[in-house]
């Protein structure tokens, strides 16, 4: 009995060891020290990686100025792009007064002659009724256009001047047209004593003076 019970004891101070071992605690400095070193592993780890780029402040420090410097283009290229835009448009305008100038002159000024040479009362007003009808072409040409927008041709098969468009515009309205007498015929005339020669396809009759002529040209003639 004697023997059992200090086995028994034996037993009973093993198990109290062991329990003891299995449920022993870590202090702060313990735990502390043990997040240090898996920090520290973990940095060697990761840092090997890169330790030939060199430091990492001075990597920071690189790309910041990176950055930085990429903005600053950024704000220079906005002003460049700026200037380019003003440019543009400048050169946009100059193109356009050149080209009004080129319409005036190739378009505008030949609708005017023509109107005046078929006797137009109001050139001016056949002009602007007409002037869309005419334009420049890509190469610079001058075009009729149908009221459809096509280029009008001439029985030829020739696009049509704007003489000839201008003339058949004013056959089709003849209230635009000066009313003068069918015959182109010059005649004399009396006037203060002198002999002169009037040639009434010539007139314009939106002026004063020239309806006055007309006048006394049919008083003579009756």
């Amino acid at each position: 009995m004697t023997e059992q019970t200090s086995a028994t004891n034996t037993v009973d101070t093993d198990n109290t060891e062991t329990n003891t071992q299995a449920t022993k605690t870590f202090t702060q400095d313990e735990v502390n020290a043990l997040m240090a070193r898996t920090k520290s592993q973990l940095e060697k780890k990761y840092a090997s990686r890169y330790e030939d780029l060199g430091d990492p402040d001075e990597l920071r420090n690189i790309v910041s100025q990176y950055q930085k410097t990429q903005q600053e283009q950024q704000l220079k290229r906005g002003e460049f792009d700026k200037i380019i835009q003003d440019l543009a448009s400048k050169k946009d305008a100059e193109i356009q007064k050149r080209d009004r100038i080129i319409e005036s002159f190739k378009v505008e000024t030949p609708i005017l002659e023509a109107a005046a040479k078929h006797r137009a009362v109001n050139p001016d007003q056949v002009k602007a009724l007409i002037r869309n009808a005419v334009r420049l072409n890509q190469e610079g040409d001058v075009e009729v256009l149908d009221d459809k927008g096509g280029v009008r041709y001439d029985d030829s098969g020739r696009p049509l001047s704007v003489d000839s468009f201008v003339q058949t515009w004013l056959q089709s309205n003849p209230h635009f047209v000066s009313a003068t007498p069918s015959t182109t015929a010059s005649r004399s005339a009396v006037s203060n004593g002198a002999t002169k020669t009037v040639d009434v396809s010539k007139l314009d009759m939106s002026n004063p003076e020239h309806r006055k002529i007309y006048a006394e040209h049919r008083g003579l003639r009756k």
